[in-house]
């Protein structure tokens, strides 16, 4: 079939509302017409989300230690035990954190950091039962690897660590950690760190016992077109099981002061292809989220036309990105300002997606 034919048989399946493979999903990923492609998923958007809105929440994301034993090559935020920067916060200093966070109004902390040899369940459990007695917010917190290395030190089967991170008040995970679902991948970005089997994992026994997570995805270090639409695969097969994921949250690498050399970036053309690729291939999954963090505002902006329905969060406090480099920053004002300009309804959300505030249309989308 001739490469424009082909092309024009999968923009014509998506138009009739048909599931395409990830054989065809590899196939966008590597070529067709961009702004056809990006008008397809703005319409699967508009089908799954037809108010017209598109969504931000406040939170601030709390790294606990920059102690990690992973050690990821494309890493800059993480530090050996001994470095005279490595530090652990305190159950206070994150209880004072996370006060500032609820005064600024945030309705989630993000808790993540570094695989850290010494830190057990207690501390996790205390710091998790201590938030919650002092504050109304949601925990979503501890990545996929945070998850199995705290299997690990503690004995647990991940059911019933789980279960007892739950208990303690934890309430949904996020899906850092993902990178790309390919051990070819993850042996040469993060050769210490769990396989894509043992993320996966993590994520259907959390599914099974009624949490909800969401599925990540790094692009640009080493991967293959062929590699990221077998990630989107690994995610829509699950979520066809569980249907317990509640967004997928795609960004790109930055190399910035990491020991992983890329020859150059993601370009805007090619994050926003993965976007809409990501919004027309995963059609179980209801939340896609635009990445303004990793690249900057007017890409976040025209992220909303190319399947994202959501920003994700003004960010009160993010450290990881910016040891890479990166210092992208976002006030509430720019955030709801940014969404009118793409002549959407700005609603600030939960993390369950409960809107909590609607700001007025201004005249410029009218």
């Amino acid at each position: 079939m001739p490469e424009t034919e082909k092309y024009m048989a999968i923009y014509n399946k998506l138009s009739d509302g048909q599931r395409i493979t990830t054989q065809e999903a590899e196939e966008l990923l590597t070529g067709g017409d961009l702004l056809q492609l990006g008008r397809l998923a703005d319409a699967k958007r508009r089908e799954l989300h037809p108010d017209n809105a598109s969504t931000f929440q406040i939170d601030r994301n709390i790294n606990y230690t920059n102690i990690c034993e992973c050690r990821c090559r494309f890493c800059a935020f993480y530090r050996e035990a001994d470095s005279p920067d490595a530090y652990l916060l305190s159950v206070e200093e994150v209880l004072a954190k996370t006060e500032e966070a609820v005064r600024m109004g945030a309705t989630q902390v993000m808790l993540q950091g570094g695989l850290h040899p010494d830190l057990g369940i207690d501390y996790f459990e205390e710091l998790f039962r201590s938030i919650k007695q002092r504050f109304d917010i949601c925990i979503h917190s501890l990545s996929p690897p945070e998850v199995q290395h705290l299997s690990k030190k503690s004995g647990l089967g991940l059911e019933d660590l789980l279960n007892r991170l739950r208990a303690a008040g934890l309430d949904s995970i996020p899906g850092g950690g993902a990178e790309i679902l390919s051990d070819r991948v993850r042996k040469e970005i993060s050769p210490h760190k769990i396989s894509s089997a043992q993320w996966m994992s993590v994520m259907e026994v959390a599914h099974a016992i009624g949490m909800r997570t969401t599925g990540t995805m790094m692009i640009g270090s080493v991967e293959t077109n062929a590699e990221r639409a077998a990630h989107l695969e690994l995610l829509r097969e699950l979520q066809d099981r569980t249907g317990r994921f509640r967004a997928f949250i795609p960004w790109t690498f930055k190399a910035g002061n990491s020991e992983l050399a890329t020859d150059a970036e993601v370009s805007a053309f090619e994050y926003l292809r993965l976007l809409a690729v990501a919004r027309l291939y995963l059609d179980n999954i209801p939340n896609i989220q635009g990445s303004w963090l990793t690249q900057g505002r007017d890409v976040g902006q025209v992220s909303l036309h190319f399947g994202a329905n959501d920003l994700g969060s003004i960010m009160l406090e993010e450290n990881v990105v910016r040891a890479a480099g990166t210092h992208n920053r976002i006030t509430e004002q720019e955030m709801v300002d940014l969404i009118r300009g793409s002549g959407r309804v700005p609603k600030q959300r939960k993390t369950d997606y409960q809107i909590v505030k609607e700001y007025p249309v201004s005249d410029a989308t009218c």
